[in-house]
């Protein structure tokens, strides 16, 4: 299974890893840390020297009851870091984390590799028809609702299968409009109880049959601290449990804020089939 970045090849045969770099100010685990263009760099420098594939910028907080953020704000704040790491690591591999069609559009322009959608081009009826004239590999994730109101919208007759028809429906939607390498994300957290977030990933496998590479992102969230009775702060040892799990049943990607320890997940469960 590979993925087009431009012209660039990404096999996935081995999970790849993917690094957060959030510049919100509000988000649930890092939001404000990365103030100013030193601290910018240095952290993409260390997430790639650590074994990023993928650097995700997100330029919109998505965790439950965020801000809403205009486009024009979302622009102002993502384009200018695109431009910043662009100019020093000409060769990254950026994603887009955003629900905006123009803000995808932007930002491929400027160099960005791949579009990372929460909403699966729900909350932009034109995003879909704009990734298929971008020609770039697109990341679709389950969610009901916005990120204001996700967390009123949990009730499912049955989780898995429920899920599995949204992504039906999605990537044949995707397909049709001619978008050829689209990865598919679960959406932990994203309008689900902690219960069902845990049955979510008990069951992942079962996302297999979408055909597509899957994402798993449960870094820091608080499917983990909460469960734990701890924070998002102290909650990496469970952040590695969990990918640990996510891998065993078949993920390609992992994103996360430790880019280190993900690697050392994959490396020691590529080990137990050598």
């Amino acid at each position: 299974m590979t993925l087009n970045c431009k012209g660039k090849l990404i096999d996935l045969t081995s999970p790849k890893v993917m690094g957060i770099l959030n510049i919100t100010p509000d988000s649930f685990y890092d939001g404000g840390k990365h103030k100013n263009d030193h601290d910018i760099l240095k952290h993409v420098a260390l997430m790639l020297n650590e074994g990023a594939t993928f650097i995700d910028i997100g330029a919109y907080s998505s965790r439950p009851n965020a801000d809403h953020v205009s486009e024009t704000d979302e622009l102002k704040r993502i384009l200018p870091i695109v431009d910043l790491i662009l100019k020093e690591f000409p060769e990254v591999l950026l994603s887009i984390d955003t629900f905006r069609s123009r803000v995808a559009k932007s930002c491929i322009e400027a160099g960005a590799a791949l579009i990372n959608d929460i909403s699966a081009g729900k909350l932009d009826h034109n995003m879909l028809q704009t990734i298929a004239n971008l020609h770039v590999p697109y990341i679709m994730m389950h969610m009901r609702g916005t990120p204001q109101t996700m967390q009123e919208h949990t009730d499912y007759d049955d989780i898995i299968k429920d899920s599995l028809l949204y992504f039906s429906e999605r990537l044949a939607t995707a397909k049709q409009l001619g978008i050829v390498d689209i990865i598919v994300d679960p959406g932990f957290g994203f309008s689900k109880t902690l219960k069902q977030n845990y049955e979510l990933l008990n069951k992942l496998e079962h996302f297999k049959i979408t055909e597509t590479p899957l994402l798993v992102g449960v870094s820091r969230k608080s499917m983990i601290y909460k469960t734990l009775e701890t924070s998002a702060k102290e909650s990496l040892n469970g952040t590695s449990v969990l990918n640990t799990i996510a891998l065993q049943k078949k993920a390609s990607i992992l994103r996360v804020h430790d880019v280190k320890e993900a690697i050392e997940c994959i490396k020691l469960v590529e080990s137990l089939n050598t």
